[in-house]
């Protein structure tokens, strides 16, 4: 199977030896996203909820480089520095995928990068 590479600049570009998504078949799979302004690499001021628009908006710009949506998201993995955001987390979250649900887990993970409040992957549909 062929594998498909993604790299947009509307995105924060990849910051070590991964890509922004891998598209194989009809399915394309991202890079964890964290709340970086792609435009000065720099984490964005604010609380959850900032960062969590940041990376949607970041996800959502690679997936449409990858030829796909959120609204064509199968799968999200959610990762919180701290499950006590996860009320104003899921709110950002549920209002930018409207009344598309995908499946999702969200973990609490220590140790985020740039010690980040959040990070989110996820596996998404193409048209081939």
């Amino acid at each position: 199977m062929k594998l498909e590479y993604t790299a947009t600049p509307e995105a924060p570009q990849a910051i070590g030896p991964y890509s922004q998504a891998v598209t194989a078949g009809d399915l394309v799979f991202t890079a964890g996203q964290i709340a970086l302004d792609p435009a000065t690499m720099q984490i964005v001021p604010g609380g959850i909820a900032e960062q969590t628009e940041r990376v949607l908006s970041n996800l959502e710009a690679v997936l449409r480089a990858a030829g796909s949506g959120l609204g064509r998201v199968l799968k999200t993995t959610v990762f919180l520095q701290r499950m006590a955001d996860f009320a104003a987390m899921n709110e950002v979250y549920a209002r930018r995928f409207g009344e598309h649900r995908p499946a999702r887990s969200t973990v609490a993970a220590a140790g985020l990068p740039r010690d980040v409040l959040v990070e989110i992957e996820m596996v998404a549909t193409v048209d081939r």
